[in-house]
């Protein structure tokens, strides 16, 4: 709880600790304070694990079309309300229903071994009795781009590609181009079906998912990721010199049925400029593996608490604070495409905004993306922020995460806050991104760090776009 009670001295105090030495500071001696008095509040709460404690228990995965994506959007309004947010409301989405179904494969030949493999997001299935094929192995995508046309006929397509492990988690993108059009590519080729290394750095026999996309005009090919270890036996196998054979059958499909989804939005009103909002988002949808812990229960559970402490403050902040859980991220972005559309005429009372969708520890760096002057204000931020082991960047060209980078598009000005990503790629998309895999300590620093932005945007006052 807050001790409203402080003394001006006991004010005065905290906010010379607080305040950076090098420029006049936008917030007063008792904003200081306030924003003192939220750092320590945070770093001492659980509320953000009790919440990730509360969705991956009573909610579970929630992909969008499942039982599990209606609760979540329940839970989220009936969250919001029990925070003490002052407005909660959604805005529904529609999108076709896309069915996993169940999926397994195999070796056939030389060496008969079963394969741990899951559906990529999206993918048509195979035929009742599956497929089997020879494996044409390619190293990297771009060799499954140099295969000539013909090559794959009647062959399945095998791309190997191993992630790499970085703190930020740029081993990522050369690794997930395979899972979004890799199939399409295949079948340019020939090939009956597409199977790939997961993009994740762990080696757990478990497979990761993601969503993969078909090019117009081209067939509609399987599309799969194989556990990392059964991607290396099958490398294994293909360098014995033999053919091998390999059986793949997917009961996956996409429907014409629309199903329903919404984007659950709550705030803390602004007392002062209420029309100008500091956006904090997460997405509320997982895939239909594991129970969203990291992905992105941790988003939910931080910007869901920042709110939360900021609206239990004696006054609310000068400017609104708004939350968004974004609908059907992983299938698509469809809730931040839905949402820049329909707040198109009000971005500009957008004044800035961030993402937490990557990591798993401590933030360590801020980047931003704002106007010339505004970078004033950042530095000023930058030197509250210290303290908690979060360096400013020196670049000032960031785009927000996930959903909240269309709203960046669109205009907004934009934080990106970097947390440690080397474990975050082991779970992403698998059974295994449970609520275990949840540091607790670490939580509570990236909560803080959170919470005090949002608290000193709202308050500063400072224009973000100039």
């Amino acid at each position: 709880m807050f001790v409203k009670s402080l003394g001006i001295m006991a004010l005065v105090g905290a906010a010379t600790l607080l305040a950076p030495l090098s420029q006049a500071a936008s917030l007063s001696a008792q904003e200081q304070a306030e924003l003192k008095q939220l750092k320590d509040v945070t770093l001492n709460s659980d509320l953000s694990y009790r919440l990730i404690e509360s969705l991956t228990t009573e909610v579970g995965n929630r992909m969008m079309g499942t039982p599990g994506d209606e609760k979540a959007v329940r839970w989220a309004q009936d969250k919001m309300k029990e925070l003490g947010f002052d407005k909660v409301w959604t805005e529904e989405i529609t999108d076709e229903l896309w069915i996993r179904g169940e999926a397994e494969a195999k070796i056939v030949s030389p060496y008969p071994q079963k394969m741990v493999v899951l559906a990529l997001g999206g993918s048509v299935g195979t035929p009742e009795k599956g497929i089997t094929a020879p494996v044409a192995h390619f190293a990297t995508l771009d060799d499954l781009k140099a295969a000539k046309p013909g090559s794959l006929d009647g062959k399945i397509a095998f791309v190997s590609y191993r992630m790499e492990r970085h703190i930020d988690g740029k081993g990522y993108g050369p690794a997930v181009g395979t899972r979004v059009i890799g199939a399409s590519i295949a079948a340019e080729k020939g090939a009956l079906a597409l199977i790939m290394r997961s993009v994740g750095t762990d080696n757990n026999r478990t497979a990761h998912t993601g969503l993969m996309r078909y090019k117009d005009g081209v067939k509609q090919i399987p599309a799969a990721a194989l556990s990392n270890p059964d991607a290396d036996l099958l490398v294994n196998q293909l360098k014995r010199g033999k053919p091998v054979n390999f059986h793949l059958k997917m009961s996956s499909s996409r429907e014409t049925e629309l199903v329903t989804s919404a984007n659950v939005i709550g705030e803390i009103t602004g007392s002062e400029k209420p029309e100008e909002m500091v956006v904090i988002g997460a997405h509320l949808d997982s895939w239909d593996v594991g129970t969203g812990a990291l992905d992105d229960g941790l988003g939910i559970g931080m910007v869901l608490s920042a709110a939360h402490y900021i609206g239990k403050l004696p006054k609310r902040p000068k400017r609104t604070i708004r939350v968004i859980l974004f609908a059907a991220e992983e299938t698509g972005l469809l809730g931040a495409k839905d949402y820049v559309k329909r707040h198109k005429n009000d971005m500009k009372q957008h004044m800035i905004g961030a993402e937490w969708d990557f990591g798993s520890g401590r933030i360590y760096q801020m980047n931003p993306g704002v106007g010339a002057s505004a970078l004033n204000g950042v530095r000023e931020l930058a030197g509250y922020l210290a303290p908690l082991g979060v360096s400013l960047a020196p670049d000032n060209d960031a785009r927000a995460q996930s959903d909240m980078g269309l709203l960046s598009d669109a205009g907004m000005p934009s934080i990106n806050f970097s947390p440690d990503g080397m474990a975050y790629f082991d779970y992403h998309h698998t059974e295994n991104d449970t609520l275990d895999k949840v540091n607790a300590e670490d939580l509570k620093q990236t909560t803080a760090v959170y919470t005090m932005f949002s608290y000193f945007a709202a308050q500063s006052g400072i224009d973000f776009r100039k």
